[in-house]
C-alpha cells in the first residue's frame, strides 16, 4: 500500500462555494463608502489635507500649528510602522505558504534570541521618542506663566455657559462684565445658532481661561483652537492661548453631562480689540456687570437654574 499524499482532498469531499468576486469586491467598497460618509458628516470641514483636522484650525491660535505637526508626525510615524509590519505579514504569508508537494511541517524553534530583542527594543524607543514630544508640547500648550491680556471666567452648568469678563490682567484683575447663557433648543430651525451663548475674544490678545463648573463635570472646548480642558467641580483648571485670526467658531462640551450634553453649544468669535472693548461696552449698557458665581451651586439653586432654562425654551417656541 503506498504511502497517502499530504494535502490530497478526499474525492467525495464536497467543496464549498466561494463568495463571487465582484460580490466581494461590492461588500468591501460599500463598507468603505459607509465609513467615510460617516467620517464626513461627523467632521465636515475637516479634510485630508490637514489629516481630518477641523479646517479652520489653520492660524487660528498660537498653538494650532505646534498640535497639527505633533498630530501629522504621530499618525506618519504609526503608518510607516502599519505598513512595515504589514508588509512583513504578507510577505511571511506569501513566502512561507505550504506548497502542495510540501513534504512533513517544517523544523518548530522556541525561540529566535536576537529577533526578541529586536522586538523589545524598537517599541520601547518608538514610545520614548513620541513621550518626547507630546511632553515637551504639552509643556508649553499649558504654560500660564505669562501675564495675559485678558482673563475670563468660563462656568459650565446644565447645560449652558457663564463667562465673567474679568478688568485688569494676572492676579489683579477684578469682576468687570458677564454674559449668561441659556441652553440651545435644537429644533432644527433656521436661526436657533444666532441664540447661542456668545464668547468674545480679541485678535493677537493673550487670553487665559479660567475653567470652573457649577454642579458636574464639563469639558470646555473649542475644535478648530484644537485644544479642550476638563472642567471639574471644586477643581479649577486654567490655560492660555492666543487668537491669531478673527472669525466665528463653535464650541462645546465635551464630557457626557447629562440628559442635555448635546444642546450645551456656544459660539467664539474672534474679533478686533476695538470690537472686543464695544462688547465689552454693550454688556455694562445691558447691566451686566460684576461677575456670576463659579464655586458649587447648591440643590435648590441648581434646580431653580435648570427650570429657567426648560420655561425659556418653552417661551420661544
Amino acid at each position: 500500500m503506498g504511502r497517502p499524499t499530504l494535502g490530497t482532498r478526499d474525492s467525495g469531499a464536497t467543496r464549498r462555494r466561494r463568495p463571487p468576486k465582484a460580490l466581494v469586491a461590492g461588500a468591501l467598497a460599500g463598507g468603505a463608502t459607509l465609513l467615510l460618509s460617516g467620517c464626513a458628516a461627523d467632521w465636515p470641514n475637516a479634510s485630508a489635507g490637514n489629516f481630518f483636522l477641523p479646517d479652520d484650525s489653520v492660524g487660528a491660535t498660537n498653538m494650532t500649528e505646534r498640535i497639527s505637526k505633533l498630530w501629522d508626525g504621530s499618525w506618519i510615524a504609526a503608518l510607516v510602522v502599519g505598513v512595515l509590519v504589514w508588509g512583513l505579514t504578507i510577505w511571511c504569508v506569501v513566502a512561507y505558504r505550504r506548497r502542495k508537494n510540501d513534504p512533513a511541517l517544517p523544523a518548530q524553534v522556541r525561540y529566535n534570541m536576537p529577533i526578541e530583542i529586536l522586538y523589545t527594543i524598537v517599541p520601547v524607543m518608538m514610545v520614548g521618542v513620541l513621550f518626547y514630544y507630546v511632553a515637551r508640547d504639552q509643556q508649553a500648550i499649558l504654560d500660564t506663566s505669562k501675564t495675559p491680556d485678558v482673563t475670563v471666567q468660563v462656568v459650565g452648568k446644565k447645560w449652558s455657559w457663564d463667562f465673567n469678563y474679568l478688568e485688569g490682567n494676572g492676579a489683579s484683575a477684578q469682576p468687570g462684565v458677564y454674559d449668561t447663557g441659556r441652553q440651545a433648543d435644537l429644533s432644527g430651525d433656521t436661526g436657533v445658532e444666532d441664540k447661542l451663548p456668545e464668547l468674545y475674544l480679541p485678535v493677537d490678545e493673550t487670553v487665559q481661561f479660567d475653567l470652573y463648573s457649577r454642579d458636574v463635570i464639563h469639558s470646555f472646548w473649542i475644535p478648530a483652537f484644537l485644544m479642550k480642558m476638563d472642567m471639574i467641580p471644586g477643581s479649577p483648571n486654567k490655560f492660555q492661548v492666543t487668537p491669531t485670526k478673527e472669525g466665528t467658531f463653535k464650541g462645546k462640551c465635551a464630557e457626557l453631562c447629562g440628559e442635555y450634553h448635546s444642546e450645551m453649544l456656544f459660539t467664539v468669535k474672534v474679533v478686533s480689540a476695538a470690537e472686543y472693548q464695544q462688547h465689552l461696552a454693550d454688556l455694562q449698557a445691558a447691566g451686566q456687570t460684576g461677575s456670576l458665581p463659579t464655586t458649587l451651586a447648591g440643590d435648590e439653586e441648581l434646580a431653580g437654574v435648570q427650570a429657567d432654562s426648560v420655561r425659556s425654551n418653552e417661551e420661544e417656541n
